[in-house]
């Protein structure tokens, strides 16, 4: 019997086979940049932290000044406040790139992952690209650290390393608009070396205070540094105080200032399924009936800041109603007021002061209903726990006091002790492990639940983003 000669494979084998070995070799680059990025985090890491402030502008502008001034390459929107800013920054940057301009987007903490900061057409930076944007900049950001230590300072921070990166990054791809988060304050923070021909200030309220002051008047003078000369600024409602230093900063450099209330209003609110229906009055317009998919009041009047921004970046014109309501109804801001498990109900919300967490409990009553609910709280050390407990207090059936990843965070036992001023002994519990905190405010929401398996009961994590970080890793959303 003769052997019959060998079966060509089919052009479909060929082509799977191809497949495959494309598949393995991004795996294989997507290990090697997953590592290399690993250790540019760890290097940027290893420098002064973000909440370690030594306020001025002058190492970031000498780095960018080794670049060629890219900060001028594109227009820039700028926000400050003390919350909301993220939320707004994301409904900008939305809106803005729905109108066809690539947009850069630059905010801060992350919930996951570093590369989150950074984003280009509402992309973050893949770990790749990360790598390549530190790269160009590291042997410039070295140029200033020597300098600034021959001057007897310290080395470019974290978060000023990451500036000069996001600013890079959007020279280069090249983007259109930036919308820029500040990292603190305002007037001497990072990010202010942009050009912000629109600047938004969300509420200002106290934060912060070891870097920014004790008092409203001084907070507010430095996050009004962001107004620039002839630029326009959105200022949400704010204390007497607070708006009377942003008109007179604004009149010193000329600003054209808006004011909610004023000149800008949400004209009516409806609670929708998944979120919001909004009237928004603005300089050049009413738009009715725009879905926005956040729960809260904070988050309409967010989204009436965004919306001014965007109008006057485009001239102060009016937009196209179908443009606002398809850019609206895709926003998404991760760790706020989040459902991250159901059954029961676990959402996460970042709240971390007594403003954000009015904003959490009043979101809550409006859109959720659960008659027992439990929270888990692990805040920051320098944080105000007596005001956040107080506003969380009557939300609360329980409270489950943690820690989360971060080596600021506060010892649970000493928050324990103000806790319990406010909720009384049966209602506070310490859990050291924020996994096992979250299955103990599971079985208290359960235990206490009346209403039946599944309904009614649910428990909210909260306190510091970088406990919502943790539970989204923790239950499968980071």
């Amino acid at each position: 019997m003769s052997a019959q000669p060998d079966k060509k494979p089919s052009s479909a084998d060929r082509a799977a086979r191809a497949a495959e070995r494309k598949a393995a070799r991004a795996a294989a680059e997507d290990a090697a940049a997953a590592e290399s990025l690993r250790e540019i985090y760890d290097e940027i890491v290893s420098r002064a932290p973000e909440h370690d402030i030594d306020p001025t502008l002058a190492r970031v502008q000498r780095v960018l000044e080794l670049l060629g001034d890219p900060q001028h390459a594109f227009r820039s929107i700028h926000l400050t406040g003390t919350n909301g800013k993220s939320s707004t920054a994301r409904m900008t940057e939305r809106l803005v790139r729905e109108h066809g301009l690539r947009t850069g987007l630059f905010t801060s903490p992350h919930l996951t992952s570093i590369t989150e900061r950074i984003q280009v057409d509402g992309e973050p930076l893949s770990p790749a690209r990360f790598v390549e944007v530190f790269q160009d900049v590291a042997p410039y950001v070295g140029v200033a650290d020597r300098e600034s230590q021959e001057a007897g300072g310290p080395r470019l921070s974290f978060f000023e390393v990451l500036t000069v990166m996001a600013i890079a990054a959007f020279a280069d791809a090249p983007v259109d608009v930036a919308v820029i988060e500040v990292g603190m304050g305002g007037e001497w923070d990072s990010t202010n070396v942009v050009d912000g021909e629109v600047a938004v200030i969300t509420p200002v309220g106290i934060d912060h205070e070891r870097w920014l002051g004790s008092t409203l008047a001084e907070i507010a003078e430095t996050k009004a540094g962001i107004i620039k000369e002839r630029a326009t600024a959105v200022s949400a409602v704010q204390n007497p105080v607070v708006d009377e230093i942003l008109r007179e900063r604004a009149a010193a450099v000329s600003a054209h200032l808006l004011r909610e209330e004023i000149d800008l209003d949400v004209a009516g609110r409806r609670v929708a399924v998944g979120g919001q229906l909004l009237d928004l009055r603005t300089p050049a317009g009413l738009y009715t009936e725009v879905f926005v998919p956040l729960h809260g009041e904070h988050q309409a009047h967010n989204a009436l800041l965004a919306l001014v921004a965007t109008e006057q970046l485009m001239g102060g014109r009016a937009l196209d109603g179908g443009v606002v309501e398809t850019a609206f109804a895709d926003v998404a801001v991760p760790g706020r007021l989040e459902l991250v498990r159901s059954s029961p109900t676990v959402l996460v919300d970042a709240a971390h002061n007594p403003h954000g967490a009015q904003a959490l409990v009043d979101a809550l009553e409006e859109a959720f209903d659960l008659r027992t609910l439990v929270g888990v709280v692990g805040v920051m050390a320098d944080k105000d726990v007596e005001g956040l407990l107080a506003v969380l207090e009557p939300a609360l059936a329980h409270v489950v006091l943690t820690r989360n990843s971060s080596d600021r965070s506060a010892d649970p036992e000493d928050v324990a002790e103000v806790a319990r001023e406010i909720f009384g002994e049966d209602r506070v519990q310490v859990v050291e492990r924020l996994d096992e905190a979250i299955q103990v405010a599971t079985d208290l929401a359960e235990r206490d639940d009346r209403v039946g398996v599944g309904t009614g009961r649910g428990v909210v994590v909260t306190g510091s983003v970088i406990t919502v970080a943790d539970t989204r890793v923790l239950l499968g959303r980071g």
